[in-house]
């Protein structure tokens, strides 16, 4: 059996409100394998988000552990948490964050240039042909349409080759035929590139991409369904 990638134990986190503690998530457990697809569906305020940034090593567990590949993201000092950010994961949100200021491929090739990885330029224009935008990449965001700037996130996301995708709501604010080609870009990430897919999502198409279906409720896992 493959070792997973990502590895959820019994993990439960607990913020502050008014210094009262509010359980966002209850002992949570849950594995992805690489290449593989997790949709996470629920009402606004499950713990969708909350899960993924745990998953991302952007927030940590009150209690509990999360792993990456075997690793507790809790035990890492300040610069490996850095570096498995910038190297490991890549981030696709619902409202894109492109830089306003820099190019397409400017935005594209950031995280290469934050990681001093070589062959920045080049790597990034590679993504851009991947998501069919290479004749854009001297536009700047403001310049492309609403789908358009969600496949330069996505090139964005994927140009370090992450072992590890997050996907918060990716087609949220597009419309059906746009989010439909994401979500082939989505898939695509899982099987050319091998990453290991975690996404929230509300919509039943982007679900149906997933090769495993983890519905919360109120903090817990309700039911997981397999493809």
């Amino acid at each position: 059996m493959p070792l997973a990638r990502v590895e959820l134990r019994a993990v439960s986190k607990s913020y502050s409100n008014g210094g009262q503690p509010v359980k966002v998530l209850h002992d949570v457990s849950l594995s992805a394998e690489p290449g593989t697809i997790t949709a996470l569906v629920g009402r606004s305020g499950c713990g969708k988000t909350t899960l993924l940034n745990l998953a991302g090593a952007m927030d940590f567990p009150t209690s509990g552990e999360v792993l990456i590949d075997g690793r507790a993201t809790t035990a890492l000092n300040d610069a490996e948490l850095t570096a498995l950010r910038r190297r490991r994961v890549g981030f696709v949100f619902q409202f894109f964050q492109l830089l306003p200021t820099l190019t397409v491929l400017e935005n594209v090739e950031l995280p290469l240039l934050l990681s001093r990885a070589p062959n920045s330029d080049e790597t990034a224009r590679d993504r851009l042909r991947w998501v069919e935008l290479e004749d854009f990449a001297s536009r700047l965001p403001f310049q492309l349409s609403g789908g358009q700037m969600q496949r330069v996130a996505i090139a964005r996301a994927l140009v370090h080759s992450p072992d590890v995708l997050i996907a918060d709501e990716p087609t949220g604010n597009l419309d059906t035929s746009t989010g439909d080609q994401i979500l082939r870009l989505i898939a695509e990430s899982a099987s050319k590139f091998g990453a290991t897919v975690l996404m929230a999502t509300h919509s039943a198409e982007a679900a149906a991409i997933a090769d495993v279906r983890v519905s919360l409720r109120d903090g817990r896992i309700q039911s997981v369904d397999h493809a």
